[in-house]
C-alpha cells in the first residue's frame, strides 16, 4: 500500500510512531510533502531516517508571497537530493488566497519548469482555482509529469485523462456527499491513479472522527476498489505498479 501525500511534520504522533502504524497496515511507501524550503528540509531529513518515506520538496502557492529567484535556487538544490522523487506541492489557490496570484502564478511556473527541467514529477494543488491551474498547466507542462493531487474536479476527469496526468484521491473521496469524486476514482485507469492521505487533513469516513495519519490511507484505497468493482488486494497491486513508475522508486 502506497500513500502518495502527506504531511508528516504536521501530523502526530512523532514520525517514528506514524511510520510504524503504517507499516503495521502494510503501508510500505510514503511521500511526505515540502510546502516551503523548510518543511522540505524537514521532508528530506524523515526520508533520510525512514527506508520507506521518499519527499517532495516545493513551495505550496499559499506560501508562495515574495517567491523569487533565490527561492527558486533553493528548492533546485534540494530537488538534488536523492530521496527527493517529486517537485511539489505548487499551484494555485484562490479559496484561501493568502498569497497574491501574481507570487503564485510566478512560484507555479519555476516549479512546473524545475520538474522539467529535473525530470520528476509535478505535485498539484488547486483549490477555487481549477481553471487558471488548467491553463498554466496546458501552456507549460507539456512532457512534465503531473500528479494531480487530493483530485477535486470530476467535471474536468476527461481532460485530465486525456493529457496523460496521474489523479490521486484522498480521504475525501469517502464522503457521502462526494459522489461526483466517487465516480470519477470508478473511472480512471488504474496506471493512471494513486491514492493518498494528505494527512492530518482529509481523515477517510471510517475513522472520520480521529487526526488523520498515513495508516489510515488503507480506508481510502478499500473505498476506491469497492467501486471500481474490484478486491483491495487488485487495486493495491496496480497502485503500487503506478507509483513506482510515477516516482521512480
Amino acid at each position: 500500500m502506497i500513500d502518495s501525500h502527506t504531511h508528516l511534520s504536521s501530523c502526530e504522533p512523532p514520525d517514528e510512531e506514524l511510520v510504524a502504524a503504517a507499516a503495521d497496515v502494510g503501508v510500505t511507501k510514503i511521500v511526505t510533502i515540502g510546502s516551503d524550503g523548510g518543511s522540505s528540509r524537514t521532508a528530506l531529513a524523515a526520508a533520510e531516517r525512514f527506508p520507506q518515506v521518499h519527499a517532495a520538496v516545493g513551495r505550496h502557492p499559499n506560501q508562495a508571497q515574495g517567491f523569487d529567484a533565490g527561492d527558486l535556487a533553493e528548492l533546485r538544490a534540494l530537488a538534488a537530493h536523492d530521496r527527493c522523487v517529486a517537485i511539489g506541492e505548487t499551484g494555485l489557490d484562490y479559496f484561501r488566497d493568502t498569497a497574491p496570484r501574481a507570487d503564485q502564478e510566478r512560484a507555479f511556473e519555476a516549479q512546473i519548469a524545475l520538474a522539467a527541467e529535473t525530470g520528476k514529477p509535478l505535485v498539484i494543488h488547486t483549490r477555487a482555482a481549477e481553471e487558471d491551474t488548467l491553463r498554466m498547466l496546458r501552456e507549460r507542462a507539456e512532457g512534465v509529469t503531473v500528479i494531480l493531487h487530493c483530485f477535486s474536479m470530476p467535471e474536468h476527469l476527461d481532460e485530465v485523462l486525456d493529457r496523460g496526468w496521474y489523479v490521486s484521491f484522498a480521504g475525501n473521496v469517502t464522503y457521502p456527499k462526494n459522489e461526483a469524486l466517487a465516480a470519477a476514482a470508478a473511472r480512471v485507469p488504474a496506471e493512471r491513479l494513486l491514492v493518498e492521505t494528505d494527512a492530518p487533513y482529509l481523515t477517510p469516513q471510517p475513522v472520520r472522527k480521529h487526526r488523520n495519519q498515513p495508516a489510515y490511507v488503507v480506508h481510502t484505497a478499500r473505498f476506491v476498489a469497492e467501486r471500481r468493482g474490484v478486491a483491495l488486494e487488485e487495486l493495491d497491486a496496480a497502485l503500487g505498479r503506478t507509483a513506482a513508475r510515477v516516482f521512480g522508486w
